[in-house]
């Protein structure tokens, strides 16, 4: 089963971050990400640009209504995603530790992915 961790922390502290630091903690976590995969396939990840930047569409108004940024008011912000392919929860949960290791501070929610093709019978 693919399962999405989405990774929260204080948008602040990781954008105020120097190159240096910056390439430590990617360095650390591709390590972390190498070994996870040598177990399990990975899927690309992706880092969100700041919640500047974010569109909220609100669909439970009619019509919906479009909101400059994010709409959650929260200390951590999602700042990005791993998609990866465990065997179960436990595993999942595992794998969150390793790379929490690589990345402290923040945290995953972690999310079982439904998938959907195109043009296939669920699409």
């Amino acid at each position: 089963m693919l399962y999405a961790f989405l990774c929260y922390n204080d948008e602040a502290a990781v954008c105020a971050w120097g190159k240096d630091e910056e390439a430590a903690v990617h360095g650390q976590a591709r390590g972390r990400d190498r070994e996870a995969h040598e177990r399990t396939p990975a899927r690309p990840v992706a880092r969100l640009v700041p919640t500047t930047a974010a569109t909220t569409l609100r669909k439970d108004q009619d019509p919906p209504l479009v909101i400059d940024g994010p709409f959650a008011e929260t200390k951590e912000q999602l700042l990005g995603f791993f998609v990866i392919d465990c065997n179960s929860l436990e595993h999942a949960i595992e794998t969150a530790q390793e790379l929490g290791r690589a990345n402290p501070g923040g945290s995953y929610e972690i999310r079982p992915l439904l998938q959907f093709w195109p043009g296939s019978a669920g699409a």
